[in-house]
């Protein structure tokens, strides 16, 4: 079981009609499957049909495959956009669906908006400390003016590279850390 690779999932923070989060989430997969050192997956969120958390008695079937999803991962990276310098309302959502399968484990967030999304992944961190989820030091920050063409083609900088890189190599260690106390 200790050469077992563990298992990241790329969670795609939005739902909207024409997001870019799949552009960003495929390249960071991309990345990722070069290394060779754990086993990748794309999480759209959107995939799964949460309803809304305060109209719920939690019995949906989309909220049992996503808890489902969410267990059998050891770690995540986060593609979060910033709406109204915060996360996406679906992300938050997903976010509060459930709450025992997020802890013990690590994650990473790359983040994109006319700030780099600085502010979303800041409020992503704090929703993350009560989660039990550690976030990582490194997080690389996609501009929409040098980043995007004409806000819907991603065309990243080469200069990412590297930081997503030391993210993977933060967020690798310390899921295999994590898994330890799960």
């Amino acid at each position: 079981m200790a050469n077992e690779k563990l298992t990241i999932g790329i969670i795609l923070g939005s739902t909207r009609q024409g997001r870019v989060s799949p552009q960003v989430g495929d390249w960071v997969k991309g990345i990722a499957d070069k290394r060779g050192d754990a086993n990748y997956e794309i999480v759209d969120i959107a995939e799964y049909n949460l309803p809304f958390v305060f109209t719920t008695d939690g019995s949906e079937p989309g909220i049992k495959a996503w808890s489902e999803k969410l267990a059998s991962l050891d770690g995540f990276v986060f593609i979060a956009q910033e709406y109204n310098h915060s996360i996406t309302g679906a992300l938050k959502n997903a976010l509060d669906t459930v709450r025992d399968e997020w802890n013990n484990k690590a994650a990473g967030i790359v983040s994109y908006g006319s700030t780099g999304g600085a502010r979303a992944a800041e409020h992503l961190r704090g929703i993350f400390g009560e989660l039990q989820v550690a976030d990582v030091r490194v997080h690389p920050t996609l501009s929409l003016f040098t980043d995007f063409e004409n806000g819907t083609v991603f065309k990243p900088a080469d200069l990412h590279l590297n930081n997503v890189n030391a993210m993977l190599d933060q967020v690798i260690a310390w899921s295999g850390a994590l898994k330890t106390l799960r």
